[in-house]
Formats: structure tokens, sequence, C-alpha cells
């Protein structure tokens, strides 16, 4: 079916890469919203498409449309590759926080948002992959009912299980973001799918603190932090379970860290279920009946 495509605005970009809105109508005259990612770097786009292609259906990955890339051309004519993908109304996560006041999340949105991710990490995981930069920026947010939902974005630098990215250099030993990254990255640069579980402890921690793990640092003060093993500090006036959650994703020996699977069943998550079972509808409808008896009392009175 041909679309009609109708240019919106500009989001964002990236080190390689640029994310316009499109508006796109088909013949039957329904119409729908697309991030549109365009890259000159075919093969990363095309790799990320092929990733995102197996992970189709998972809830909490961003998904993309279309059987293949599409082309066009920028604005100064020069060839681009073009990827569809859902388009996150709310932006990514640091879009989010920086909305809030002193980007200041509630603690059951923090647990909320941090489940989510962990579910895509199963998924992302489970087909053999390693996301290799999870961050705030590469998490979006989408509206969903009176609440919000997250999914994972940017697997631009996502690899394979056990394979090294070809940018990894002795002298440049990260591989994704510096101040995500954990202490084993700094020796072979192996995507290990523990990787990707120091990283959400960067993120949890960044959404209780309200900003990012190691602000102000250069990348060689990184050589010196994570040779030593050193996590971000947690401070004390986190909440009990969420700092021994964050800090199981910060266990120096990888194997500590568990699987994202294990992690869905920490305590730090179980907690917000036993809250929410507080507030069913089944409770809230008994409360309201109490409520109405009150007032009718109140009234008769």
């Amino acid at each position: 079916m041909k679309l009609n495509e109708e240019y919106v605005k500009f989001l964002g970009e990236g080190a390689y890469s640029f994310v316009d809105l499109f508006k796109y109508t088909k013949s039957d005259g329904s119409s729908f919203h697309a991030a549109v990612k365009s890259s000159d770097d075919e093969n990363s786009l095309l790799k990320e498409f092929h990733i995102l292609s197996e992970l189709k259906g998972c809830p909490r990955i961003i998904q993309c449309f279309g059987n293949d890339l599409e082309e066009g051309f920028d604005d100064k004519g020069n060839r681009v590759y073009k990827l569809l993908l859902e388009y996150a109304s709310e932006g990514s996560l640091s879009d989010f926080m920086n909305n809030c006041v002193d980007r200041k999340l509630p603690d059951l949105m923090i647990r909320d948002f941090t489940r989510m991710i962990l579910q895509g990490l199963v998924s992302i995981h489970s087909h053999g992959y390693v996301h290799c930069d999870l961050k705030p920026e590469n998490v979006l947010v989408f509206p969903c009912g009176d609440s919000y939902e997250v999914k994972i974005s940017d697997f631009g630098l996502s690899l394979q299980v056990g394979e090294v990215p070809d940018h990894w250099k002795i002298e440049y030993p990260f591989v994704g973001t510096l101040n995500y990254m954990p202490p084993e990255s700094l020796h072979d640069g192996v995507a290990n799918k523990t990787l990707d579980l120091w990283s959400l402890g960067c993120l949890v921690l960044e959404m209780y603190v309200c900003k990012k793990p190691w602000i102000g640092f250069i990348p060689e003060d990184f050589v010196y932090i994570l040779s030593n093993g050193n996590p971000p500090e947690i401070p004390e006036s986190l909440p009990c379970d969420a700092r021994a959650f964050i800090q199981k994703c910060f266990s120096r020996n990888p194997k500590e860290r568990g699987t994202a699977s294990e992690l869905l069943s920490h305590r730090f998550l179980r907690q917000e279920k036993s809250k929410l079972k507080m507030i069913s509808p089944f409770n809230l409808l008994k409360f309201k009946k109490f409520l109405n008896k009150l007032l009718r009392l109140k009234n008769f009175l």
C-alpha cells in the first residue's frame, strides 16, 4: 500500500544519525506517525533493522515498520538510509526526567519503569544480544492510559553475546557510553549480558539521584575508576530495597549480578506489586463505597 509522507518536525540527532517525525497517510485515508532515523551508514542502520526485526512483537522493545530500510536524501542532497520506528510522544526517559521538577520521578514510577526495562532486557538477551548502550537517552516513554510505559531503543551499538566491537581499543576500552560501562569492559571488550545489568544499575541510580553517574569526570578518569572496580556512590537516603537492587547490579563479579529474569524477582520490584495490590480496583471500589456511606451519614446528621 502506497504511503503519502509528510514532514512534521525534527526530533533529535546522535553521533551518526538524526531523527525526524513524519506523518504517513495510507490510500484508505488512515494515517500514523513514525520517528524516522536517517543515516548515511547503511551497514549500521541495517544491523539495527535486523535486530529489531528479530525482536518484533516484544512489548518492551521499540517497534520498526516496513520490510527493509528506505532510501532518500538529506537537506544537503546526500543519500541517506531510513529506518521507520514507533513514535514516543513523551520522548526519551532523559527528556521525561528533564520535564519533571528537579528531574525527580515518583518512587513507584521508578520501580515500574525498572521492571519494564528489565522485561525488555529479558527479550534482548533471550535472542542472544547485548544492548551495550543502556541509558536514559535510549529508553523511550509512551503515554499509557493515565500513566506511562517505557521501551528500549537504539540498537546501533548492540552486539551478539561474546562479540567484541570493532571500535574497542586498549586506549579507549569502552563498549558503550562511558558513564554506564562496567569495570570488565576495560579488559577485553567482550559483550556479555551482565554488561547491561551494570548499565541498568546506573540508570536506576540516575532516576533516584536525578543526575548522571560519574558526572564531571573525563575519559581518563574512568580508566582509573573502573580498573579498581569502583561503582558510582549509592546514597544512604535511597530506600533499602532500591539500594540492594542497585548494589546487585554493581557486583564486581559479573556472575553475581545474576540475569535479567532473576532480577525481575528482586524484592525491589516485588514490593511494588504488593503496593499495587493495596490500590487494586476491588479495594478502590470498597473504599469508594465506604466514603459514600460516610457522606450519607454526614448529610443525615
